[in-house]
């Protein structure tokens, strides 16, 4: 495999979701609309943000824990979810495994560095208990479902095995893409899965296909959801986008599912809005995006905040590299309003961007929102060699963030 291609597959969701899907928008400042009455829902905006060095520097040391050769040492597709006894997983896409090295790199940097010879998976998971990361999962977790095909974990959440049911179990939202030609380098949109995962011990009981795209004949339109889900009054919203951006297209579009609670890993349990109503067996229609100045990218999150939905994306053109920007809504399937306002937070240096804005509601309190996003080597030539030299670069990073009502 010549080192191009090789460094393109081992930078996978990272650079794919910045350059293939990325797009967004901010919070904003449009009046607010029809809230049912209860005078709840109305604008948000950022009103303060600051890094979160705590989360940032325990990735740091878990990552640089020399100790293991079989653990998490970088990654990307930051998602996290708490289970019942506490402890919170993390789950994140393509991984680095293997040895970490203190500096100096073999360059002579000051960088702690990593053999380019690493091995690297499609997807893992961390254990986080106390807020102190001690164990990665066996990885893969979750194991090709064919050949020349790979699965990324995205959102999670611990619900009933069934509706009604008393035991728990943990559902992940898995992305299934297939090894395709350029523009589809970082693969082709093929799926969207659902994993049931026991509990407390996380062993995968099974994997259901709840979304088929392959009979979708323009990759560009295929839709993947479970970017991010929000829970509201027994239904649990999963959002998802298409990869308009890999298409040469401007933008992507947001697209939005309802399943009762207790039915995600049930294909026959979902509905899709179609822009009137939900409805189960057809296309979804979006919910954001215009195809030129609004859009989002697959890599985006949700959070309810009061009555009101805020969803966050990097920022559409050339900011989208660096700047984090958002919408706000009454309801999931809109209208969504925005983009008003960004946020640019800090990057390392080196020729590198910013991508998957991560919502972590979990870790939030007092009004401060935890969010994380992914930093990659911006370009695919010789990516995986300086995520290597310096290992510091493939790993999220974190800030908390202040809403406030208003424009």
């Amino acid at each position: 495999m010549p080192d191009s291609t090789r460094a393109r597959h081992r930078t996978g969701t990272g650079l794919g979701l910045l350059l293939a899907l990325v797009l967004g928008a901010v919070l904003l400042t449009a009046l607010p609309e029809d809230d049912g009455g209860d005078g709840a829902c109305s604008p948000r905006t950022v009103r303060a943000w600051s890094a979160d060095e705590r989360l940032t520097s325990e990735f740091a040391r878990y990552g640089d824990d020399a100790s293991r050769t079989d653990d998490w040492t970088g990654g990307d597709g930051t998602h996290s979810v708490r289970l019942p006894d506490g402890r919170v997983l993390w789950l994140f896409s393509d991984t680095y495994l293997g040895q970490v090295y203190g500096p100096p790199n073999p360059v002579g940097e000051s960088y702690a560095w990593r053999d380019t010879a690493a091995p690297m998976v499609r997807n893992s998971a961390v254990v986080m208990r106390e807020g102190r990361l001690e164990s990665t999962l066996p990885a893969p977790l979750f194991p090709d479902p064919a050949p020349g095909q790979w699965r990324w974990p995205v959102a999670a959440r611990v619900e009933p095995r069934s509706p009604g049911s008393s035991e728990e179990v943990l559902r992940v939202v898995l992305w299934v893409r297939t090894a395709g030609q350029a523009p589809w380098i970082y693969g082709v949109p093929t799926a969207t899965e659902v994993a049931t995962v026991s509990l407390p011990d996380l062993r995968v009981e099974s994997v259901d296909k709840v979304f088929d795209q392959q009979l979708v004949s323009d990759p560009s339109r295929r839709v993947l959801f479970g970017t991010t889900l929000v829970e509201e009054d027994g239904f649990t919203y999963v959002f998802g986008g298409d990869d308009r951006r890999a298409a040469s297209r401007p933008a992507s579009h947001a697209y939005v599912a309802r399943v009762p609670e207790g039915g995600l890993a049930d294909p026959g349990a979902w509905e899709y809005w179609d822009g009137e109503e939900w409805a189960a067996g057809v296309r979804p229609r979006a919910v954001l995006g215009d195809g030129r100045r609004t859009g989002v990218g697959s890599a985006f999150s949700v959070v309810r905040d009061g009555r009101t939905y805020v969803l966050f994306t990097m920022a559409a053109g050339g900011a989208g590299l660096t700047t984090v920007t958002s919408y706000w809504a009454c309801s999931p399937t809109g209208p969504w309003h925005g983009p008003a306002k960004d946020f640019s937070p800090s990057l390392p240096e080196g020729q590198v961007a910013a991508y998957n804005p991560q919502t972590h509601p979990e870790l939030s309190e007092d009004g401060r929102l935890v969010l994380s996003y992914d930093v990659n080597w911006l370009e695919t030539n010789g990516a995986a060699a300086n995520l290597s030299r310096n290992v510091s670069l493939y790993r999220p990073r974190f800030v908390t963030v202040r809403l406030a009502s208003g424009g």
